[in-house]
């Protein structure tokens, strides 16, 4: 017996796990690009160092790990809020430039951050596109 259309998995819903994957695969370069040239990076503050970058990526790392086990295991709304939280931190890279011009930055510098903040962007969007549609459905069983 087939799926009724309601129960189709949707092109953002697909994707997902895989826009996840993509962004957290980003999201481990650039961090990684920080923590083993972190002297290199202009105007880093001194407390920032090489495991507390590591540490950091581990946080948000498990709190999209989170999100995504919540979501599939039928938990959507916290699953979802972690999932924004998560996708949305992606584009916390952009803060370099708040420190220093992109001129001031290496081209590799420049790379990891635009692949994080790219793939970041494209799950983000996923994650919003599901929270939409699922705050729809509810919207909808709520109507008296």
């Amino acid at each position: 017996m087939g799926r009724t259309d309601a129960e189709k998995p949707t092109l953002p819903r697909r994707a997902l796990p895989w826009l996840l994957l993509l962004y957290c695969a980003a999201s481990l370069l650039h961090f990684a690009h920080n923590a083993e040239y972190v002297a290199d990076y202009p105007n880093l503050p001194a407390w920032i160092f090489r495991a507390s970058i590591y540490g950091a990526w581990c946080a948000i790392f498990l709190t999209g790990l989170g999100g995504y086990l919540l979501l599939h295991r039928g938990r959507t709304m916290i699953g979802l809020i972690l999932l924004v939280i998560y996708t949305a931190l992606g584009l916390d890279g952009l803060l370099h430039y708040a420190r220093a011009p992109i001129s001031s930055h290496t081209f590799g510098m420049n790379l990891t951050i635009w692949i994080e903040v790219l793939t970041a962007a494209l799950a983000l969007g996923a994650v919003l596109r599901l929270a939409a549609s699922h705050l729809r459905r509810r919207a909808v069983n709520i109507r008296p």
